[in-house]
């Protein structure tokens, strides 16, 4: 893997895609594009980074690498779940870096579960059962310093999941100072594109 000083336009043959992963990431990613992306969403590093096989699923690749995310909703898109990232020092949906799964929300779930202690996650019919992210988010993030991380992107693939606000929270306090449920505008400073599309889903 590279370091976190690594030139991404010098990398070797040790950057290149594991076996299956791009193969697994490029139709997620055209699909998406082709059915589901506002007006100006173009995806263009991602994109690219795609062309050049960066390792995506790498938190050493730069200048930006995978991640996965849920959006954690109430049956009645009232509410939803976010937690208190410890290093970002704000309210966010739970997630994290992909970890090998056999499906993209797979991994937005287990990050979900880790991070709030539900157990009982139901991705929402909306995905109809696929790996059909109802968002793809690139952003820039600080990077974290204790581990030599410097700025970058993380490309957020997020996924909805349904859940019973009454429900037993435990959230994971190493990276989480707590779980807790929101209005669902609350989403809206959050992760404004699944907030419109959940908008747009409540009729």
């Amino acid at each position: 893997m590279a370091s976190p000083d690594a030139d991404p336009t010098e990398e070797g043959p040790d950057m290149q895609e594991e076996p299956g992963f791009l193969a697994r990431l490029a139709p997620v990613v055209e699909t998406y594009l082709a059915r589901d992306a506002e007006t100006g969403e173009h995806l263009s590093l991602l994109r690219w980074q795609m062309a050049e096989r960066h390792r995506l699923e790498s938190r050493e690749t730069y200048p930006g690498h995978l991640t996965t995310s849920a959006i954690i909703v109430s049956p009645d898109l009232g509410s939803t779940l976010l937690i208190d990232h410890l290093t970002l020092k704000r309210w966010l949906q739970p997630g994290g870096h992909y970890e090998t799964a056999e499906a993209f929300w797979h991994s937005a779930r287990r990050e979900a579960e880790e991070e709030t202690g539900l157990t009982t996650l139901a991705l929402h019919p909306w995905h109809a059962g696929g790996d059909r992210p109802f968002v793809i988010d690139s952003h820039d993030v600080p990077g974290k310093a204790a581990r030599g991380e410097r700025p970058h992107v993380h490309h957020d693939l997020q996924f909805v999941f349904v859940a019973d606000p009454q429900a037993t929270l435990a959230a994971q306090l190493d990276e989480v100072a707590s779980a807790r449920w929101h209005p669902i505008g609350e989403l809206a400073g959050v992760s404004p594109r699944a907030f419109r599309r959940l908008a747009r889903l409540a009729g």
